[in-house]
């Protein structure tokens, strides 16, 4: 298995990863925004990528989206195609995107918003804090995204402040100060179920009307 940073040559995996991402999506019935397969290619030529290849057998993929002029950025769509799932390979695609971006842009806050338990506990073990959505970026387009996702009346009914993902943040300002108390796979879990019955309730109510 081998991880690298990507490039041009990296092309002809576009169209399987982004139809991977929608399959992911699919079976989470929650989003992962969709991407284009030019979108993909875009970030593969400016090397904001991480291309994981089993020889030539695309294996899974993470890109770099920055925002608020570098910022803020997103470490996003992070995917693993199914016949290489359960062997840790997120953890190590999720490792070498974020040193990746540490490196390339040292002073920006790294965020996520997910649903995925699986995610959060990697983005807890690298030093990110959850948070409300005021302290993520307040550009438009990185919420547009969001459009493509099942749950997005969550986000407009909330005006923004609140949906299914939880927010996690990377402050770059923080990063030596020690973590007194991890946080819990578990703490997750409730909270994420406290919100789909809270949001999920208020959607079937709603469409009863």
């Amino acid at each position: 298995m081998k991880l690298v940073i990507t490039d041009k040559s990296h092309h002809i995996y576009a169209q399987v990863i982004c139809a991977t991402i929608e399959s992911a999506a699919q079976v989470r019935g929650t989003g992962i925004a969709k991407r284009s397969p030019e979108y993909i290619c875009k970030k593969m030529d400016q090397g904001d990528a991480v291309i994981a290849l089993d020889g030539v057998k695309f294996a899974g993929f993470c890109y770099i989206e920055t925002w608020d002029h570098q910022r803020f950025i997103a470490n996003s769509g992070l995917i693993v195609h199914p016949d290489y799932r359960n062997q840790g390979l997120a953890k190590k695609i999720k490792q070498l995107v974020f040193d990746h971006s540490r490196t390339k842009y040292p002073k920006a806050k790294v965020f996520s918003i997910t649903t995925g338990l699986a995610v959060m506990k990697l983005n807890t073990d690298l030093g990110y804090k959850p948070v409300t959505f005021s302290e993520l970026t307040k550009e438009p387009s990185f919420w547009k995204g969001c459009q493509t996702c099942k749950n997005y009346d969550v986000l407009q009914r909330t005006e923004q402040t609140m949906c299914l993902c939880t927010g996690m943040l990377f402050d770059p300002k923080n990063q030596k100060k020690k973590t007194k108390k991890k946080i819990k796979v578990s703490t997750f879990k409730r909270l994420k179920s406290i919100k789909q019955t809270l949001f999920l309730k208020k959607r079937r109510k709603t469409s009863q009307l």
